[in-house]
């Protein structure tokens, strides 16, 4: 099935609104999307047009989202694309909506400290050593899988 796929970067323009749902959790919000450009006669930066897309987040991603995103932060939101049109009081409307895969800051604005939700889990250790796949023969280009012993480590995410 071929779906419109987009990547918007912009701002949180309304604060999430949360709704646990018979099919699950759901975040929706605004996304305020302005183009930039150059002026040459001012020699500054000029806002464009803004574009505002109402962005629905779904299960896990609905949660993270309603916890961790507010009003005016700078993020980027990856999903598919729906355009719909309806006829409201005599009138038509239309809005572009997107169903998101992911959800994020944008850190050319700033930081973000990332959090794993839910408990602390154990990583498992490899069962067998992976390849190095940076080892090249002599007189070869390509890198060639060899066998590295190395201590399986555990790590603890939080």
């Amino acid at each position: 099935m071929n779906e419109t796929m987009v990547c918007a970067v912009g701002r949180v323009a309304t604060q999430p609104v949360y709704r646990e749902m018979a099919s699950g959790p759901s975040a929706r919000f605004r996304l305020a999307v302005t183009a930039r450009y150059w002026d040459r006669e001012k020699n500054t930066w000029t806002d464009g047009h803004t574009n505002f897309f109402t962005v629905w987040a779904n299960r896990q991603l609905a949660t993270n989202t309603a916890a961790s995103l507010t009003v005016g932060e700078p993020v980027i939101v990856q999903g598919r694309l729906k355009v719909r049109t309806d006829v409201r009081e005599g009138q038509s409307w239309t809005s572009a909506d997107i169903d998101a895969v992911a959800i994020g800051h944008d850190l050319a604005w700033g930081t973000s400290a990332f959090r794993r939700a839910g408990k602390a889990e154990t990583m498992p250790t490899p069962t067998s050593p992976e390849p190095n796949w940076e080892t090249a023969p002599e007189g070869s280009a390509e890198p060639v899988a060899t066998q590295t012993q190395h201590q399986p480590e555990t790590a603890v995410l939080t």
